[in-house]
């Protein structure tokens, strides 16, 4: 019985400790920090959303026109998150690095990207062009992924090339 006692609170001891190491980090404060300071340094002007994602419209595109197709665009011309979506873009960090970048258009249902893009990309018509200033909790969080450090803001320039 001590040995079961003794085994039960060294697990227990181990998961406490573990969680140590999987426990989130907010970065909210930081990354909001970071922002600003990258905005005020390039001279820029973006608008903020209640969830902390900064945007700037640079061109807000055109509705599609009749015949093409609409389904799931029915949002005045603007994408949904049922929309699938055709983009190029570029992926880099407040320091200019970039992470990702494609040239040609790359499609992809727009309820599977990162909550920065869901947010940002439906304020545009196909043909516009938005650059995104995402805070880590609204891109890859504090774990990041292979090519994102954890608590990373990310700035994407992206074209809406159309919405299908």
């Amino acid at each position: 019985m001590k040995q079961l006692l003794t085994a039960l609170l060294s697990l227990i001891l181990f998961i406490s400790c573990s969680k140590d190491k999987d426990e989130v980090k907010d970065y909210t404060a930081e990354n909001e920090k970071e922002i600003v300071d990258y905005l005020a340094q390039n001279n820029l002007t973006a608008q903020r959303t209640n969830s902390g994602l900064y945007y700037i419209i640079t061109k807000e595109g055109e509705s599609q026109s009749e015949g093409e197709n609409t389904e799931g665009n029915e949002n005045d011309g603007h994408p949904t998150l049922n929309s699938n979506i055709t983009v190029i873009y570029k992926g880099y960090f407040t320091n200019g690095k970039v992470f990702d970048e494609s040239t040609e258009g790359v499609s992809y249902s727009l309820r599977t990207l990162i909550p920065g893009w869901k947010e940002g990309i439906p304020l545009l018509k196909s043909g516009g062009e938005i650059q995104l200033f995402v805070p880590a909790h609204l891109g890859y969080g504090s774990n990041g992924n292979k090519t994102v450090p954890g608590g990373a803001v990310l700035i994407f320039e992206i074209t809406l090339v159309s919405v299908n």
